[in-house]
């Protein structure tokens, strides 16, 4: 039974939301919510978004990962300095809090190769002794861990810092941003792709360079580099990044506040829009010098305690990249025209990748987006880049296209042989792993085609393609599976939020079949190396449609499950995935089996890809 008390709560909180809603804030304006039952949410899908693994961790082969083996990687971070991508990452042995840790860097020309993971801050032993105020526990052979809000600073005379934070963890369950960590250290990223010496930039409490490994960054002869240091830290939009790690009444520190994973970005007026973690933002009208004494969620914007990425895209509009549930599924994006305003919620990546192996605060999910700040570089494509971690274990990025769209006006017609070189994937949505890669390769037959290989025991490859909406549609594809013995591909026709209504399937027996009801029909066997053309007409509204391989015509068929229009094709290299779902518990504690061990690899070439009306 409510008291006085809880109604007068109730009431106050009540005004307080509609303070919030009266106020100039950031706030989401549409009507799109996700359902967490699938890990896509059931979100439309931004068009022409290639999601890229670009570390896959592995215990039992350490010099296919990194060359130690580290299992629990997380929060990178991204720049673009030198014509080239840097993405930041911290990692540890097995969990969260675990030591040992240390920061490695990945680099890339064109988003797509990337070099080995170089360690950028190394292990750090902590002195014996070392203890931390409230706190029982008191360090013997310990070496510390890293946990950084902020990886990269790009000065005005255009020299590349990299940063990092040496934190102290006395057991698992301690926290390295408290506060009571050592400190800051950076180094300087040369254009010949190598670091300058490490410098501790900033100490907290207690530390200093009588006690500590590393120089004070004033120490260094370059004194170009300590001018960059000097810029960085009289910026207290950089200095906002700090709060969590550094002393808690650091004068550093614009806003005191306990909240996580600031980012901003500039409004048309000057005045600078600030997000973090559960969606709590706030605006500046003095460049970050000060803000409002509290932030307040921003209205209707669903986010827990994942990071929420916000930057101006290369249109002039705005863009937020964020978890928009309590679950760190799907990855998802919101537009706005004035930074303030978010009218949609569309689908970045809504996939979950087979944790691998469990530990300390493991979370499953595409999570901690960042994007690239303000001042860190602009990608001549002119795409939206984010970078994330797959279950705090694999490190992944995004290319969103720009202006962002969930719709296209044209009818497929590409016969990738045709295409220019770089082109051929614009329209397409990729997912692609290190062992399951999709991308243009040559086929067979010697000619360019869409390749989806997979070798991954635990995932698939995935390319999608989205047409025009229609309830009446035909399709045209030309195929080749490289093998017929091992391998699979899942070929799906979805409507707009990914309910599939037909599914073809080249299996593992050589039988190239469909879904019908519970079970399967057989279209026709099939042969290694023989190319297939398959012409297909959809009828959503009788839910009948019609299949031809290579002239010959078959029995129609019914969608397996009703929809009400078609949308996309989905080209998939295995079984569609439901673990985990939202009832599942997290911090998964075993490993999986085999868990750094590939399988017989598949190849499956796709040459053209037709679509029209009938």
């Amino acid at each position: 039974m409510l008291n006085f008390k809880n109604i007068l709560l109730l009431l106050t909180t009540g005004l307080g939301c509609h303070a919030a809603f009266a106020q100039d804030t950031v706030r989401y304006v549409g009507n799109t919510v996700v359902n967490v039952d699938y890990h896509d949410g059931r979100l439309t899908p931004v068009v022409g978004v290639h999601s890229k693994q670009i570390f896959r961790a592995n215990r039992e082969h350490p010099e296919q990962a990194e060359g130690f083996g580290f299992t629990y990687n997380h929060a990178p971070m991204l720049a673009y300095w030198n014509n080239t991508f840097y993405v930041e990452y911290l990692s540890d042995k097995v969990g969260e809090s675990v030591p040992p840790g240390q920061t490695l860097v990945m680099t890339s020309k064109d988003g797509e190769s990337w070099t080995k993971p170089e360690v950028v801050f190394p292990q750090y032993k902590i002195p014996d002794g070392t203890t931390k105020e409230g706190h029982p526990g008191v360090a013997k052979d310990l070496y510390s861990v890293m946990h950084q809000r902020m990886g990269f600073y790009r000065s005005k005379s255009n020299r590349l810092l990299v940063l990092g934070f040496y934190g102290i963890c006395l057991d698992a369950h301690d926290d390295p941003n408290d506060g009571l960590g050592i400190g800051r250290v950076v180094r300087e990223a040369l254009p010949n792709g190598k670091y300058g010496p490490i410098y501790f930039i900033h100490y907290n409490p207690k530390w200093n360079e009588s006690n500590t490994a590393y120089p004070f960054y004033k120490k260094s002869k370059n004194k170009a580099f300590v001018q960059a240091c000097d810029e960085l830290m009289a910026n207290p939009l950089m200095m906002m990044q700090w709060v969590e790690e550094t002393d808690r009444k650091d004068p550093l520190i614009p806003l005191h506040k306990d909240y996580k994973a600031f980012n901003f970005y500039h409004l048309p007026d000057g005045r600078v829009v600030g997000l973090w973690k559960n969606a709590l933002t706030s605006i500046s009208t003095d460049n970050g010098k000060t803000w409002p004494t509290n932030a307040s969620r921003a209205p209707r914007f669903v986010n827990a305690n994942a990071k929420i990425w916000g930057q101006r895209t290369s249109d002039g509009r705005y863009a937020t990249v964020y978890n928009p549930s309590e679950f760190r599924w799907p990855l998802a994006l919101s537009v706005s025209q004035d930074g303030l305003n978010y009218t949609n919620l569309l689908l970045v990546n809504g996939e979950i990748s087979t944790m691998r192996y469990g530990g300390n605060y493991k979370s499953y999910g595409p999570q901690y987006v960042r994007g690239i700040i303000e001042g860190n570089g602009t990608p001549t494509d002119g795409k939206l880049w984010v970078t994330y971690s797959m279950n705090k274990e694999d490190i992944w990025v995004s290319s969103i296209p720009v202006p962002v769209a969930d719709a296209v006006t044209e009818h497929a017609d590409e016969d990738f042989a045709k295409l220019p070189a770089g082109k051929e994937l614009d329209k397409w949505n990729t997912y692609s792993l290190q062992w399951a890669p999709v991308g243009i390769d040559k086929a067979p037959d010697g000619t360019k085609a869409l390749a989806l290989k997979d070798w991954d025991r635990f995932d698939y490859a995935k390319a999608e393609r989205v047409f025009p909406e229609s309830k009446k549609i035909a399709v045209e594809f030309t195929i080749t599976p490289a093998q017929n013995n091992n391998g699979q591909l899942d070929i799906e026709f979805q409507d707009a939020k990914g309910q599939p209504c037909i599914r073809l399937t080249f299996d593992s027996a050589g039988v190239f079949r469909t879904k019908a009801g519970y079970r399967n029909k057989t279209l026709t066997k099939y042969e290694a190396g023989k190319t297939y053309t398959v012409k297909m007409t959809l009828n959503a509204d009788s839910r009948f449609y019609t299949v031809n391989i290579n002239g010959k015509n078959l029995s129609p068929s019914l969608f397996f499950a009703p929809v009400t229009s078609i949308k996309k094709v989905m080209f998939r290299t295995g079984d569609v995935k439901r673990f985990p779902d939202a009832d599942t518990p997290t911090d998964q504690d075993f490993d999986l089996k085999n868990a750094g061990e590939p399988v017989k690899a598949a190849a499956f070439y796709i040459h053209s890809f037709k679509t029209a009306k009938f």
